[in-house]
């Protein structure tokens, strides 16, 4: 049976806006990413000079998670996934999901946000999969690091060759991606259909 897949980014494409920094501020408070920041001030600027996205939130997670324990981390992702559908979606990228599913399509979510949000937020939606940044844990308590890479980039491309490969579905039935930034970039271009997400409308992206 032939079937048709869409990947859907979030932060700025399903979302208003992102979603990681708030949820890190709600979770553990603003306290610790500040003290973060001020223990090292020149390793974040260099990050930041760099725009190393994959190390600032290496650093980032480290100190608002390490040591947290995983069911009041993900207590506070359901919260605040709750929050994100009730008041930061995207109307116009809300609808093009809706249509997916009536149409029958497979939905995945494919985002650099953090797992204890996300994958609530994925239920919330009803769609098929979720496939976003993990946070590490030893399953008590979360240890600071992630688990595997950022999602983002070529990484998006390969979490979701992985998902075919697992549900047993050709990554050429993967023939929509919404993406709305440098990081969906790979993604949008390894499909059939990649659309992207502006301010105001849905754009194709060119060959």
């Amino acid at each position: 049976m032939e079937v048709t897949v869409a990947a859907f980014d979030v932060d700025h494409t399903l979302t208003v806006r992102d979603c990681v920094v708030p949820f890190m501020r709600q979770s553990s408070g603003t306290s610790p990413l500040l003290l973060a920041a001020l223990r090292r001030p020149i390793e974040v600027a260099r990050m930041l000079l760099r725009r190393d996205r994959d190390a600032l939130k290496a650093y980032f997670v480290r100190a608002a998670f390490a040591g947290r324990s995983v069911d009041e981390v993900d207590e506070a992702g359901a919260i605040f996934a709750a929050s994100v559908a009730d008041k930061w979606m995207r109307h116009d990228v809300a609808q093009r999901l809706r249509w997916h599913q009536e149409e029958g399509h497979i939905v995945l979510l494919v985002s650099a946000s953090l797992n204890p949000y996300l994958e609530v937020l994925g239920d919330l939606l009803e769609v098929d999969a979720v496939l976003c940044t993990q946070l590490a844990t030893d399953g008590v308590v979360c240890t600071g690091a992630l688990e595997g890479a950022n999602c983002r980039g070529a990484e998006k491309v390969r979490r979701i060759e992985e998902w075919c490969k697992t549900a047993n579905v050709p990554m050429n039935s993967v023939r929509y991606a919404y993406g709305d930034s440098s990081g969906d970039h790979e993604m949008l271009l390894a499909v059939e259909n990649g659309v992207q997400v502006k301010s105001i409308e849905l754009t194709r992206v060119p060959a």
